[in-house]
């Protein structure tokens, strides 16, 4: 089971942020072009840092707590897994804070607050 803790961390976090999607309208998944072009440059260029620093041995990563799956240049799956969804998660963070930054200030606008 270690061997997935990796892609069960990766999996909880899309799980706990994906009501902001509904609950405060972030509009992330909604906007699939935005949100590829927010989310993929920055991630091939995170890959691209991991694979030099593969080559060189700065880092690796335990075999005992990924898949086993490795893609071209030592990279494990779960790494590239990674630079997709915590910025995905990110996303929908903030937008969720912008609605209800939003919210408060037409409230507060209205004298409600």
């Amino acid at each position: 089971m270690d061997r997935f803790h990796y892609m069960l961390l990766m999996a909880g976090c899309l799980l706990v942020t994906l009501p902001l999607e509904f609950w405060l309208a972030a509009r992330v998944y909604r906007r699939p072009r935005r949100l590829l072009l927010a989310v993929v440059p920055v991630a091939l260029a995170f890959i691209v840092w991991d694979l030099l620093a593969i080559r060189r041995a700065h880092w690796d990563f335990s075999p005992d707590y990924t898949t086993g799956v490795v893609l071209p240049g030592g990279i494990p799956l779960e790494e590239i897994v990674f630079f997709l969804v915590i910025p995905v998660c990110g996303l929908l963070t903030y937008e969720a804070v912008g609605t209800v930054l939003q919210w408060l200030r037409g409230r507060m606008g209205r004298g409600d607050a």
